[in-house]
């Protein structure tokens, strides 16, 4: 009787955030606009705004937290490699590819910021607008504006487990970023995250978090999520205000189904 009660207030004081998770990949709010002409490569709308040399060299950009350098060139007349790197490693690669008939795009990135690389596949599709400028007859296939619409993305890079007590909230990944931030306003670091982040959680309701991250010891806010789990605890539903491109999107995660005994 006593175990059957104490399993039963155990299972009471679970929290519906308790367990593994499988992220439901959002596509991105805004086009991106790519431009390749006259050696040069431009891009807008991506995860910062950029404009380097396009002749297969490491360039200088504005540092950010995962990269400060920006290598890009043209493979062909249907594909351009984008290499960035953080001092001198390799963090991201992507491989941009159009298709012959020039209507949709395929993204490939490799994030290589951990022991194990995680891929994330954007297939895009054309923007064609009456009243926009036609790229220039000189420029690279990729020119113009593209809009996502279907993403897959490595099971590596597409799980966590997180864990919710009256104390504090914390997850970890399978790559082994992980956080422990207590209800307390602190901020508290992710572990072996290069990008140097740091959470702050908040409980709004028993199935309600708020996490807010900034990076580093830099006091802007860089993003803030609110998380609501289901009551039945299937589905984690969230907003994510990106404070850097101000934008916002909503993303699930679903259980992970429990292996077969």
């Amino acid at each position: 009787m006593v175990l059957a009660l104490m399993s039963s207030l155990s299972a009471l004081a679970q929290s519906p955030f308790d367990g593994t998770w499988v992220l439901d990949p959002p596509l991105p709010p805004k086009p991106i606009e790519y431009s390749l002409a006259n050696g040069t490569f431009h891009c807008s709308g991506c995860i910062v705004n950029v404009e380097v040399k396009a002749d297969g060299l490491d360039h200088k950009v504005l540092a950010s937290d995962y990269w400060d350098t920006l290598n890009v060139q043209s493979l062909d007349s249907h594909t351009v490699e984008i290499i960035a790197k953080k001092a001198g490693k390799t963090m991201l690669t992507e491989f941009d590819e159009v298709s012959p008939d020039g209507s949709t795009l395929t993204q490939l990135v490799t994030d290589t910021t951990e022991a194990d690389p995680v891929t994330i596949e954007t297939l895009h599709r054309r923007l064609e607008s009456a009243t926009r400028e036609k790229p220039a007859a000189d420029s690279h296939l990729i020119s113009g504006s593209w809009r996502a619409y279907l993403i897959h993305r490595s099971s590596n890079g597409s799980s966590i487990s997180y864990k919710c007590t009256p104390d504090g909230f914390s997850g970890e990944t399978p790559l082994g970023e992980k956080f422990n931030a207590k209800f307390d306003g602190k901020f508290y670091p992710v572990e072996d995250d290069p990008g140097h982040t740091l959470i702050a959680a908040k409980l709004l309701s028993p199935n309600e978090v708020e996490l807010t991250h900034k990076r580093g010891d830099k006091d802007e806010i860089v993003s803030v999520s609110r998380m609501t789990a289901d009551p039945d605890g299937k589905t984690i539903h969230v907003v994510f205000e990106n404070k850097d491109a101000g934008t916002t999107a909503t993303f699930d995660f679903h259980r992970q189904p429990q292996p077969d005994k």
